[in-house]
């Protein structure tokens, strides 16, 4: 039983021996959040929380003192001081003008405190608030300052700062990099509100840029920017040589006559009349390399893509297809393709597959996957956010590879999955 789950079994088995001590904490802080300002609930939180000392209210401090001496307090206060702090961060999420606030105070946790620690209690305190800073709860606070905190504009590329600070050009990884296990509903509403609303402003300024473009013989001819000092503003970090051609990859005819969701329509159609699950692996790999350079295909990866594909649910070979096996088969399949999974986040043939065929081509042939199956468009969503987690302290300019297919996955998602049409 992992810590989360362990921590709500003792709340609802009513075994959590600080189950009315944290009810007190919460409702005071809901009861503050009511009537003071930003600034006031900063003061407090840092007081309470970060100083550890002279907080006024004797109430709540006796509450949280008999919490920090709790015997579970190692693994339970995470998600204590996660609540406490979206107390506040929900009540301002709900005012766009106060939304400047909430990296406020997520700044917090790296304030020094104030003071000499004049008790055990505070001492404990100051411990555990440090030992937040590495939680994964903390981590996504740290990501939604960063994706509430900038204006659109601010979001753009600089190669000295972390990969972390783009996290607002991606609400395809909101659900899995800014919510953790024990995210409340009202948090999975609240980022579900924000993430669509990013989302359309993102397929809005693509769509002028596209439309632009299209009427213009832009991306026909190949003309630059310059000649258009008037164009609509490249929403994304491609270069516009780069973002032409993703639209025409995601949006055009890459043979000719088919575009990727009439590929997968028509190998939907085909496929339903396989004998087997055996036969509908070897029609899958099939639609899969017509997108590969043979040169690089022919290189091992088609045979190791033949193999990884006929290895997956053997078991099944004999059986019809069904929806069960569907899921399964791309979740393996993208897992394969993109990392291994967050435990063991190896993804080298991610990076082959980008550094030979390009970007564009290889998030097109992850697409493939997806429209076939759109079930598991969270799951490819998941596999990226594994990735930016994985890299989101380093250098934007050393990972370049990794925001330039975020990039291309935000164009594809938005020709393919949301209201943008070419």
């Amino acid at each position: 039983m992992d810590s989360w789950s362990d921590y709500y079994h003792r709340r609802i088995t009513n075994h959590q021996t600080t189950f009315l001590e944290e009810q007190c904490l919460y409702d005071h802080l809901l009861d503050r959040v009511r009537v003071e300002s930003p600034e006031e609930l900063l003061a407090r939180f840092r007081m309470l929380f970060v100083n550890g000392t002279g907080y006024s209210d004797h109430e709540v401090w006796q509450a949280l003192k008999q919490i920090v001496e709790s015997p579970f307090v190692e693994k339970d206060f995470k998600f204590i001081l996660n609540r406490s702090s979206h107390i506040f961060i929900n009540h301002w999420l709900m005012q766009p003008r106060l939304h400047g606030a909430i990296p406020e105070l997520v700044d917090l946790f790296d304030v020094a405190p104030n003071g000499q620690s004049r008790s055990r209690t505070s001492q404990r305190l100051r411990e555990l608030v440090q030992g937040f800073r590495e939680s994964e709860q903390c981590m996504s606070l740290r990501r939604l300052a960063h994706v509430v905190g900038q204006a659109p504009e601010w979001a753009s590329a600089s190669g000295n700062k972390p990969l972390g600070t783009l996290i607002r050009r991606y609400p395809c990884l909101y659900n899995h990099n800014l919510l953790t296990t024990d995210s409340t509903d009202e948090q999975r509403r609240q980022i579900r509100q924000i993430r669509r609303h990013v989302q359309r402003q993102f397929e809005r300024d693509l769509s002028r840029y596209a439309t632009y473009k299209l009427l213009e013989g832009g991306i026909q001819a190949g003309e630059t920017a310059s000649k258009h000092a008037r164009s609509p503003k490249n929403p994304t970090l491609l270069s516009d040589r780069h973002l032409d051609r993703a639209l025409q990859q995601f949006g055009g005819k890459i043979d000719g006559s088919n575009t990727y969701r009439d590929l997968a329509q028509r190998f939907l159609t085909y496929s339903s009349h396989a004998c087997s699950y055996r036969d509908f692996k070897d029609d899958l790999y099939e639609y899969l390399v017509s997108s590969i350079d043979s040169k690089y295909g022919k290189n091992q990866f088609n045979q190791r893509l033949y193999g990884y594909i006929h290895a997956i649910l053997p078991e099944h070979d004999s059986q019809y297809l069904n929806d069960v096996l569907l899921i399964g088969t791309c979740r393996k399949l993208l897992s394969f393709l993109v990392v291994e999974s967050a435990q063991s986040p190896n993804h080298g043939i991610f990076v082959d597959l980008t550094g030979n065929l390009g970007i564009t081509t290889t998030i097109g042939l992850l697409l493939k996957i997806v429209l076939i199956c759109r079930k598991v468009k969270p799951y490819l969503e998941k596999q990226f956010a594994i990735l930016f987690k994985h890299y989101e302290t380093c250098a934007q300019e050393s990972v370049t590879w990794l925001i330039n297919s975020l990039e291309n996955l935000n164009v594809a998602f938005s020709i393919n999955f949301g209201t943008l049409s070419l």
